[in-house]
């Protein structure tokens, strides 16, 4: 169904490690509840915007009941460090509602910071969570790094981060989901992963992180989905600017990625795996592959490569203006922010299967 048609229908609704085959599984044993990143709501989540009519939330179950209202069966929160009262109050409620959980945490920095992300591993497992989110940087490897020096000490930081970390899983049975954030291309990751050889430690799989480091989006799934644990499933489209492209999340059905290829991929590999809406309402990001300081951390991109890539990426180049939210009111924003995340979850219910 074309994306326009399927707005039109819905708009009442909505303004109100190896290589491993599996055999068949069948269908009932898919999860099919389609969750959400905490990153979805950036806005009314980190931005501390002022607004009466869309406060910040106030906690966690605060959250929960928002995402469940807009059609979300799950979601992916911070779930340690909470009063006993509030944890007690999720659980209950989460059962009630069938709403799955995934936690989230900060790698340990050395080994002074283990007890703390031990400490906060078994918080989250209190919480009915098997499955924890992470990142090894925060930022955009293009923009954090000056050299390749720097990177390189970075890689060596974020390998010995997870060595420490996977004897705490192990030890307490739970995943450890490293996401693609825009901070290591396929192959990197890959040396990463097999490295650790761990079976608690895996991907929280970004379908549209990799572009900004040059790499098509569906050979990035193929290349991780044997190790995926959960997924950020976004939709993305493209523009050309003066330094490079501009990249930006959109409503699922509106951009150029093969959403439906890629659940099937990734369930291929992991029947059961969970996915989570990761629609970001922002400015476009600006990739400026076209400066010398983009290139200061990528010494094995050879030009062939890049061609293919640019070659690609070029008959999707989006014909209108991608989506702006900087020239728009707080208001106008964190409505639209609740606007891009429901119509999306309506999508993927009515065109991926999800329930």
């Amino acid at each position: 169904m074309e994306r326009r048609n399927f707005i039109k229908q819905s708009a009442a609704g909505v303004m109100a490690m190896g290589m491993p085959l599996f055999p068949v599984i069948p269908a009932a044993l898919e999860d099919t509840r389609f969750g959400v990143a905490e990153a979805s709501f950036m806005l009314r989540r980190y931005r501390k915007l002022e607004s009466a009519k869309y406060p910040q939330y106030r906690d966690a179950l605060e959250m929960i009941e928002h995402f469940d209202s807009l059609g979300f069966g799950g979601a992916q929160l911070t779930m340690h460090s909470m009063d006993s009262k509030l944890a007690k109050q999720i659980l209950k409620r989460r059962k009630a509602l069938d709403f799955f959980m995934e936690g989230q945490i900060k790698l340990p920095q050395n080994v002074n910071d283990i007890p703390r992300f031990e400490r906060q591993v078994q918080e989250t497992k209190a919480m009915d969570v098997d499955i924890i989110r992470t990142v090894c940087l925060s930022g955009r490897r293009y923009q954090n790094f000056k050299t390749l020096e720097a990177f390189q000490e970075f890689r060596a930081a974020s390998e010995k981060s997870l060595q420490l970390a996977e004897p705490i899983m192990r030890k307490h049975r739970m995943k450890l989901a490293v996401e693609n954030h825009k901070d290591w291309r396929t192959e990197e990751f890959l040396e990463i992963l097999t490295h650790l050889d761990s079976e608690w430690i895996g991907v929280t799989l970004d379908t549209g992180n990799n572009i900004a480091l040059l790499e098509d989006p569906m050979e990035v799934v193929r290349a991780l989905a044997p190790y995926a644990f959960t997924v950020h499933l976004k939709d993305m489209a493209v523009a050309e600017y003066e330094d490079g492209f501009l990249l930006s999340e959109v409503n699922l059905g509106d951009g150029f990625l093969d959403i439906k290829g890629m659940i099937a991929v990734l369930r291929k590999h992991n029947p059961a795996i969970r996915f989570n809406l990761e629609m970001i309402t922002r400015d476009p990001l600006k990739i400026p592959y076209l400066t010398k300081e983009y290139w200061a951390t990528f010494d094995k991109i050879s030009a062939t490569e890049l061609a293919v890539f640019l070659s690609k990426l070029k008959k999707h180049n989006s014909e209108g203006a991608l989506p702006l939210i900087s020239d728009k009111s707080v208001d106008e924003q964190l409505a639209l922010e609740i606007h891009n995340n429901k119509i999306s979850a309506l999508f993927a219910k009515r065109n991926y299967g999800f329930s």
